[in-house]
């Protein structure tokens, strides 16, 4: 990991174990450590997500690298997270809602990344050219 005035840069496997370490240490390094409580816990559940995904299904079927970039921003901190995986089903976000509960005592295991990642981050942008993935957002300065 390097960092040049407050920004960070890291590039890690596509590995459940290298995300684990990837977010003590972003956690721990500015800019995120600059934050409050809530804006770092609101940072780690964002990153956590995005990461797990590239993981778990940009690299499904493949191995490879994530590059992720922090820098502090005007509106808070600007994220940019690089793989070479697959593509996002249809090149485009996946929906921001709640998953419907089947009956309120067996709620859906998965579903609720993506809408988390939008509640808590602004300007999500992704881009696929060539094989690289490539999405970007802000963490605001105050948590949403």
């Amino acid at each position: 990991m390097s960092s040049d005035a407050c920004a960070a840069y890291l590039v890690i496997p596509g590995t459940p174990e290298a995300v684990r370490y990837a977010l003590l240490l972003l956690g721990a390094q500015p800019p995120l450590c600059n934050l409050t409580k809530a804006g770092r816990s609101n940072a780690e559940i964002v990153l956590a997500e995005i990461l797990n995904n590239i993981v778990e299904h940009a690299y499904a079927n493949s191995s490879g690298v994530i590059e992720v970039t922090l820098a502090p921003s005007a509106d808070g901190t600007f994220c940019q997270i690089e793989d070479q995986g697959a593509g996002l089903p249809d090149g485009k976000l996946p929906h921001t809602h709640l998953p419907k509960n089947a009956a309120q005592n067996d709620p859906p295991e998965g579903g609720f990344g993506w809408f988390l990642i939008r509640s808590l981050t602004t300007d999500l942008t992704y881009d696929r050219r060539g094989s690289r993935n490539r999405l970007s957002f802000t963490l605001p300065s105050e948590p949403c």
